[in-house]
């Protein structure tokens, strides 16, 4: 039997990667797609890489194509590339900056959806994946543009699953919590710091990453899209992680108020000088 073919956007480290390599050695033959393609990488890999920019409409019709022409099918497609923006208040990224991460998570996400259904809708099969986050359906203050492009994507999930699942095709959400990679390392600092926020910023920055040294590496979630590609009738939701299974649990049985509060203790929020300063600064 022929290998099944599978795409995996922001393969170049992370997440991304492994999951790249799992997904080999469970039979798939996979693409894996990054901005520079295969320019810089170092060692020997079980995957081909691809250039291919999720921002552009051009680049991704390009590379989905190119994988069309060599194999002449796409069974899976991962949507993992994405970014974040470090810790900080909503008010200190620009509108520019709001746009960027959204055109990465969330319309990156949808361009190579767009460019890949017809194909599997003509095939009358096909599975699609896309890594969220629990950040998709807890709050997070001081991240609320990247728990906005997950919403957007847990949103825009669930109604395509509906929509495709007569022709075919289901698409599944994997949901990690913190995952220690590359990708909190890489995350982009706000465009438009406050010194208002100086002092909350640095102490939410230690909180992370007090967070990110106990946390799961990649190869969970990783593990996680494996049982995803592989279920013979894959459910739209799937947490990843022991902690995003508890956050799950918290989200759907415990009263709102209650989830908050743990949040807020959780980053020691309402701890914090800096903010205790700002809300005393608040006419009443």
């Amino acid at each position: 039997m022929n290998s099944k073919i599978a795409i995996v956007t922001g393969a170049s480290s992370g997440i991304g990667e492994v999951t790249a390599e799992q997904l080999a050695r469970a039979g798939y033959k996979v693409y894996g797609t990054s901005r520079r393609g295969a320019q810089g990488q170092s060692g020997k890999r079980a995957f081909q890489m691809l250039a291919l920019d999720v921002t552009s409409d051009e680049s991704v019709a390009a590379a989905v194509n190119e994988v069309l022409r060599l194999e002449g099918r796409i069974d899976l497609l991962v949507n993992n590339a994405g970014f974040g923006v470090a810790p900080a208040a909503a008010e200190e990224s620009s509108i520019r900056q709001a746009q960027a991460i959204f055109d990465t998570n969330f319309f990156g996400t949808v361009r190579m959806i767009r460019a890949v259904v017809p194909h599997m809708r003509q095939r009358g099969s096909g599975r699609i994946i896309n890594i969220s986050s629990v950040l998709g359906f807890v709050p997070m203050p001081y991240m609320a543009l990247y728990s906005a492009t997950k919403h957007a994507v847990e949103g825009y999930s669930e109604s395509l699953d509906q929509e495709l699942r007569t022709q075919g095709i289901r698409v599944s959400l994997v949901e990690p919590a913190y995952i220690k990679s590359a990708f909190d390392a890489n995350q982009l600092q706000p465009d438009q710091a406050l010194d208002e926020y100086r002092d909350l910023r640095v102490g939410l920055d230690l909180r992370v990453k007090e967070a990110l040294e106990g946390a799961d590496g990649p190869a969970v979630v990783a593990k996680t899209v494996v049982q995803v590609a592989l279920a013979a009738t894959p459910k739209v939701r799937y947490t990843s992680g022991a902690l995003a299974g508890r956050l799950r649990f918290l989200r759907r049985f415990a009263p709102a108020g209650l989830v908050e509060a743990g949040v807020r203790k959780d980053l020691r929020l309402d701890s914090q000088p800096a903010l205790r300063k700002l809300t005393t600064a608040v006419p009443q």
